[in-house]
């Protein structure tokens, strides 16, 4: 059982800059991929970034020049630092990630209570 905890949401300016940070915590897990989701009022929940246990990354393309996402495997943390913000990225911003137990063979989902973000004009 994996459990994800997230912290650093908040509200903050146009133009301002917030980090997100996301623990995965339990006993005998593994993770590959982490990432961030969002879902803004009256919109569908999307994939803003992703990375995989080696760093490779990816970004939805609103985001890309302006988020970063990285990780620490070490501490099973994920990380989301958003700069140049814009009142589009208000949202609900959900931790996830692809966790599996050591002695199992397939990944679940796991997901974070999710953090309100609020860019102000």
């Amino acid at each position: 059982q994996v459990q994800l905890v997230e912290s650093g949401g908040g509200l903050v300016q146009a133009g301002g800059s917030l980090r997100l940070s996301c623990a995965a915590s339990g006993s005998m897990f593994s993770i590959n991929a982490m990432g961030w989701y969002r879902q803004a009022q009256g919109k569908q929940r999307e994939l803003v970034a992703a990375v995989t246990s080696g760093g490779s990354t990816k970004y939805v393309d609103s985001v890309k020049g302006r988020f970063t996402i990285s990780r620490d495997n070490a501490k099973n943390t994920v990380y989301l630092q958003m700069n140049s913000l814009e009142p589009e990225d208000t949202a609900v911003y959900y931790c996830n990630a692809e966790a599996r137990h050591y002695s199992g063979s397939a990944y679940y989902n796991a997901w974070g209570q999710g953090t309100q973000v609020t860019v102000s004009s």
